[in-house]
């Protein structure tokens, strides 16, 4: 061996993520499966270990050389995945070169027993001898979710060779079952394996280690005594020494016992789901349990958490500062993920999720916009569905006896600390579910009023009656109050669709009380940063989520104006069905030209968007349609029955691996597309919608509630009430009213009672007092002994 030299090019290139475009992801079945994988173009994509939200290679894929001949698999070759069985989240991936010259074959798995990625390897020369190639690994560590700062050599561990890396305090090792020809370490871009491969210059074994950087690590294989056979064992540690003593491990076992153990842990994990799977061809995919094995293969069996998806989306345009991508816990994702547990029989699962959520709740009730899988927050963006939804989670178990009615008490403090946040923030969101912008947003109004009054059932089950029906005051007001917030009437909009109106995306407004006008928008992710529209002129499918969970009915006249203005602006005819935009004038996907998002571009169609419709023409009565539109969910999958958040909308950019009705460069797998596949399956069988709270269909659709009160806060004013209606006063501390009908000639105070959960209420009934009179009044603060200092005034109407 030559003489050791420093490889050139520290640091190497801008580290950055790979494609989102997965087309496979898996792990071992239960606690003792903490590797996480994915697979791409051919090759093995991140790989998290030894937790869910920690990528720690790049990719791992192979050159294949020759005389005067270079080709890489993910770019040089046509890529078969196919998975061993149904449900089972191990996979062979077939890569034969379009020059007709070999084929790689790889069967690929997680040991079941320890923190080990096996690739099983077979090389054939389609042309010429074996003898005639070389095929050379090239791994890419990015520990700990970053591909700077890392350091890669190789040496030997107990006399076997191996590839090794280090960075922020986590190891890898690379071992083969057949010799290395040649081992080398360089800085990506400059001097890695392949560039010096590409320059026709072999592996340089003088480049033998590379320190803090953006490092790859190759290795040529020996196929020449094993017919072109080699186990491939990646695997990760805190220490070098541990991770290669686990490869070791992996590699003396051999990939039949641990496929054998892969299987069965997959196999008994499937068999106790529901058979929700539907009629198909035994060589075509069971998407079913291809949607199963995803939300599966997304949990940490540890904590009960999922993530939103093993990708970054437009990775392969981002560099590391991306840290977390779609790696993350977002609780409405994970309350929704949950529910397609749910609704496949995994209680257990969906069970733990709950007790995860207690886990990572917020000291004031709230849950933070997403986390890593410890809670420790991401993004700090705040969503009131987000709380609203665990609330929701509980209640579908409860429902469902995963929980026990002699157990319910230990989730109160739960509910109470969360129905607290939601009365004192809500209704208002900081964000809406797409995370963009704030308002009335029908979505996140109606998670939130069905979970005020599934924590109201549980009030009242711990005997907090008084809080019960303070929350169901609240959530009758609200729901109320949801068409004055966001149904727009009298648009050009409107008007040009011939409708009385329709639910808008976002309620947002200017001015007080009855003098509010629409206010602009901004639509934060155009091309264009500049670009604004009047809330009124915004539309989303978000609206239908007032019928999913049961606060208006489907044949609602308003619900039937939106359908159709939803379906002016944002439905697309595609040959597989329709599919829907977020909104118009969204702005989150590729541009133009194809190239990725990047802040800035053009929405594309969302699948799930295709999913909820599903639902929401079952609430309708229409089966029929729900069942095409099932069809039109699963024909937006990959080849291997992974479903993306988006697909693309145009004609066909190949060089972008842009292709119509196909995914796009956006997350993929989404993990709540695949639950809502799941939860669709399930409401066909049912007949009903699945995850719909039967609080709100009782009270709102098949029953109409007292009145509520008018409530009056501070921050959200109003100037007349109608006469008869009972007004409302609600604070956040303790304070009395000093209020008079008269003009202050006679004066009265109310004091503000606690209801315990975090507000005060001050209750003034309109009855006795005459039309056209005018409420003045203002508040003392008892806590703080002072007076508001202002004056307010209502005047009472008809």
């Amino acid at each position: 061996m030559s003489q050791p030299s420093t490889p050139p090019g520290a640091p190497g290139i801008e580290p950055r993520w790979t494609s989102s475009d997965k087309t496979a992801v898996g792990r071992a079945a239960g606690e003792a499966g903490n590797l996480w994988f994915t697979a791409s173009h051919g090759i093995l994509n991140e790989v998290y270990a030894p937790r869910l939200d920690q990528a720690s290679i790049r990719d791992f894929g192979f050159v294949v050389t020759a005389k005067d001949y270079f080709s890489e698999e993910k770019r040089d070759a046509d890529h078969l995945v196919e998975t061993l069985e149904d449900g089972v989240p191990a996979f062979r991936l077939t890569n034969t070169s379009r020059d007709g010259r070999y084929r790689i074959t790889k069967v690929i798995l997680a040991d079941p027993d320890r923190e080990v990625l096996l690739q099983d390897i077979h090389f054939e020369a389609l042309v010429g001898d074996l003898q005639d190639y070389q095929l050379h690994a090239i791994v890419s560590p990015h520990l700990v979710n970053g591909g700077a700062n890392n350091t890669g050599w190789y040496d030997d561990f107990k006399g076997h060779p191996m590839l090794f890396a280090y960075g922020t305090g986590r190891s890898l090792a690379v071992a083969s079952s057949v010799p290395w020809l040649a081992r080398s370490v360089g800085f990506v871009g400059f001097s890695d394996a392949w560039q010096t491969l590409s320059r026709g210059q072999g592996l340089r074994e003088d480049y033998q280690r590379a320190e803090d950087g953006n490092v790859a690590l190759g290795g040529t294989i020996d196929l020449s005594a094993t017919g072109g056979r080699a186990l491939l064992a990646l695997g990760f540690g805190t220490q070098p020494e541990e991770a290669a003593f686990r490869v070791l491990l992996s590699l003396q076992q051999g990939i039949e016992p641990a496929l054998k153990t892969f299987k069965s842990g997959w196999r008994e994990w499937q068999g106790k789901l529901l058979p929700l799977d539907e009629p198909h061809d035994p060589r075509e995919l069971n998407r079913y349990r291809v949607s199963t094995a995803v939300l599966a293969t997304h949990r940490d069996d540890a904590s009960g958490a999922i993530i939103a998806s093993l990708s970054i989306p437009w990775g392969s345009a981002k560099g590391d500062d991306d840290l977390g991508g779609y790696h993350l816990v977002w609780t409405r994702d994970l309350v929704e993920t949950a529910g397609g547990l749910l609704a496949a029989g995994a209680k257990k699962d969906a069970l733990a999720v709950l007790d995860y959520l207690v886990a990572t709740q917020e000291a004031d009730g709230h849950w933070v916009q997403n986390s890593w899988l410890d809670g420790r927050p991401y993004w700090k963006g705040i969503q009131m569905d987000e709380t609203a939804f665990p609330i929701l989670l509980y209640d579908m178990l409860l429902r469902a006896k995963v929980i026990a009615a002699a157990d319910a008490g230990r989730y109160t403090a739960m509910i109470r600390a969360a129905a607290r946040y939601i009365v004192r923030n809500g209704p208002c969101t900081q964000q809406d579910r797409w995370e963009e912008d704030g308002g009335y947003s029908p979505f996140t109004l109606a998670v939130e009023i069905a979970g005020l009054l599934a924590a109201a059932d549980a009030m009242d089950a711990s005997g907090k009656t008084d809080v019960a029906r303070y929350l169901r005051e609240v959530a009758d007001s609200w729901n109320e109050q949801i068409e004055s917030w966001t149904y727009a009437t009298g648009t050009e909009l409107s008007k040009s669709l011939g409708i009385h109106g329709y639910y808008m995306r976002i309620g947002s407004f200017t001015g007080e009380g009855h003098k509010r006008s629409p206010a602009l928008v901004p639509i934060k992710n155009r091309t264009n940063a500049e670009m604004t529209l009047e809330s009124g002129l915004l539309v989303s499918p978000d609206a239908l989520a007032l019928v999913r969970f049961g606060l208006r009915a489907a044949d609602d006249p308003r619900i039937v104006n939106t359908v159709k203005a939803i379906d002016a602006l944002l439905k697309r005819d595609l040959p597989a069905g329709p599919y829907w935009y977020r909104y118009n004038e969204d702005g989150y996907g590729e541009k133009e030209d194809g190239s990725p998002f990047d802040g800035a571009g053009i929405g594309r169609l969302w699948p799930l968007l295709t999913g909820e419709r599903a639902h929401f023409e079952i609430a309708a009565g229409r089966t029929e349609e729900a069942t095409r539109l099932l069809a039109t969910l699963e024909a937006s999958a990959s080849p291997g029955g992974l479903l993306p958040e988006q697909i693309w909308d145009e004609a066909d950019i190949a060089d972008k691996e842009l292709f119509l009705g196909r995914p796009s460069g956006s997350a993929m797998p989404l993990v709540w597309a695949h639950a809502e596949h799941i939860k669709l399956l399930r409401s066909l069988k049912d007949g009903a919608v699945f995850d719909m709270p039967p609080q709100t269909l009782a009270r709102y659709v098949k029953g109409k509630p007292a009145p509520a009160p008018w409530i009056w806060r501070t921050n959200s004013t109003y100037d007349t009430i109608s006469v008869g209606r009972l007004l409302r006063f609600e604070l956040f501390e303790p304070a009395y009213v000093h209020w008079s009908a008269d003009g202050w000639k006679t004066v009265h105070d109310v004091t503000a009672r606690d209801t315990s959960i975090g507000t005060w209420i001050a209750d003034l009934p309109t009855d006795g007092i005459a039309v056209g009179s005018v409420i003045s009044f203002t508040i003392f603060w008892t806590g703080r002994n002072d007076w508001e200092g202002r004056d307010f005034q209502i005047a009472v109407t008809t």
